[in-house]
């Protein structure tokens, strides 16, 4: 930095002023072989030492102004989502147009783009998080909590407030949303108001976090944030896909919108349905989520839905109503939900496709959206019991392989003696060509069972590409995963 030319003129005044105080004493008391020269001397180090003050003077003042250039406006208030199926990012962007209908300077942040330094420059932040599986981060989530939640951070300037999103059918309930809360409060920063958990998308729930926002902001009125209303969308096909498979049954159902305007989502959506009782009546009860395995192009709604059976021989909830109970031509409460997190990019960069059972449901849809844009680098892996009765739309998938849209098919089978088990034995058996297809940009997407497929395909991912590669590739979209 520069000295300004008034700090450099009353530099060289004083310098003036010691040169004559020089020319007036001897310096007689100082050992020196020429005491003039000495008094010269010590003239003009103590007129550079004025100078070098001023001038580090001015440069400290200068490298103050920088660091508050840019550290946050005092009213700044970041909002940081953390979500696995779009819930929270969606939660996430309600959340920061109310505080901005009062003036406030907001800041939305996907949590994958955020690090410590942006926290400890922050003085408020709102986090929307949900928890996906028994406890975990959402995906990308994953790369912040290896980096910055192990230890705690330097954040006494930070007030903050958090909402949890969660399912008490679960264990470990909104268990991300706790731990992020306690290492917030272990770095030092102070909460703005109680964590607020929510059950399942409760509503009585989210107007407590919508109370907490509208006095942030200062609005008095506050928009309704009721999910969108349940539309009536016709059962048009119910198939077995299954037939003899010591697994529960199998089926592809097929449903199209009364009012055709709803015929639209995007490859990676999912659907969201309201169950009734075996005798038609709703049930107020949570909605069942399913990935949705078609592209509105096909005319219809497609999903794959597994019978699901208590212990005691109960049907689940939603996949009963949606296998046994609806009868074909039925209308069933229908709703889409964007799912950000899942959709395929539309470049024409190499994929990886890896899944399991009805987790064939949501590459499908992706594998056909890019088939539809003439993008032919699909890798797909997919696992199921048997290769004779457990061909759940392997018969499509081979022609599609057969006429180039899927690059590479590799089908796994459990229950058959020899070669690889699980699909993650076969990424495994197969680490030289995943390891290639990264490397040209693919993107990796997993989808199905939470119990075994998901944390052993990661696994084995992490083992062939390393810990901080898989962390990268998260965090800049390039593995994505739903899965249940």
């Amino acid at each position: 930095m520069k000295a300004t030319l008034g700090q450099i003129g009353i530099g060289l005044f004083l310098l003036v002023v010691v040169v004559v105080f020089a020319g007036m004493h001897d310096f007689s008391g100082m050992q020196a072989a020429s005491p003039p020269r000495t008094g010269w001397a010590g003239a003009l180090g103590v007129g550079w030492v004025a100078m070098s003050v001023l001038l580090t003077r001015g440069k400290r003042d200068a490298i103050t102004k920088d660091v508050v250039s840019v550290a946050p406006m005092p009213d700044m208030m970041l909002v940081i989502h953390a979500s696995q199926t779009g819930f929270a990012s969606e939660l996430a962007a309600r959340t920061a147009e109310l505080l901005r209908s009062g003036s406030v300077t907001v800041e939305l942040r996907d949590i994958a783009a955020l690090t410590p330094a942006m926290l400890a420059h922050a003085t408020r932040a709102l986090f929307v998080v949900s928890t996906t599986g028994e406890g975990d981060a959402p995906d990308n989530a994953t790369a912040f909590r290896r980096a910055a939640m192990n230890s705690p951070q330097a954040l006494h300037g930070l007030a903050y407030g958090v909402l949890a999103l969660g399912d008490r059918d679960y264990e470990d309930f909104c268990a991300f949303g706790h731990d992020l809360e306690h290492w917030l409060h272990a770095s030092g920063a102070v909460p703005l108001f109680d964590l607020v958990e929510v059950d399942n998308g409760d509503e009585g729930a989210l107007r407590h976090w919508q109370h907490h926002v509208a006095q942030l902001s200062g609005v008095t009125t506050q928009p309704d944030w009721s999910r969108p209303a349940y539309q009536p969308w016709r059962l048009l096909e119910r198939r077995l896909l299954n037939r003899g498979s010591m697994g529960g049954p199998c089926f592809h159902l097929a449903l199209a919108p009364e009012d055709a305007t709803l015929l639209s989502w995007q490859a990676g959506d999912i659907v969201e349905i309201g169950p009734r009782h075996a005798s038609g009546e709703p049930v107020t009860l949570p909605h069942r989520e399913y990935s949705i395995a078609s592209v509105p192009a096909d005319g219809a709604l497609h999903l794959v839905v597994r019978q699901m059976r208590a212990v005691d021989g109960t049907l689940g909830l939603g996949s009963g109503w949606l296998t046994e109970y609806a009868a074909v031509g039925a209308l069933i409460d229908v709703r889409v939900r964007r799912n950000e997190g899942f959709h395929a990019p539309i470049d024409d960069r190499p994929a990886i496709f890896v899944g399991n059972g009805t987790g064939i449901a949501g590459l499908r849809a992706l594998i056909k959206a890019r088939m539809a844009r003439g993008h032919t680098r699909n890798w797909l892996v997919f696992g199921e019991r048997h290769a004779q009765a457990d061909r759940v739309h392997v018969d499509e998938l081979e022609r599609w392989h057969d006429l180039g849209g899927i690059e590479r098919l590799d089908l796994v089978w459990s229950r058959q003696p020899g070669g690889s088990r699980y699909v993650q034995d076969r990424l495994r058996a197969m680490a030289d060509e995943v390891r290639s297809y990264v490397a040209e940009g693919a993107s990796i997407y997993v989808c199905g069972s939470l119990a075994g497929m998901a944390p052993g395909v990661d696994a084995a991912l992490r083992n062939i590409l390393g810990e901080s590669l898989v962390d990268e590739l998260a965090a800049t979209g390039r593995y994505r995963r739903d899965v249940y």
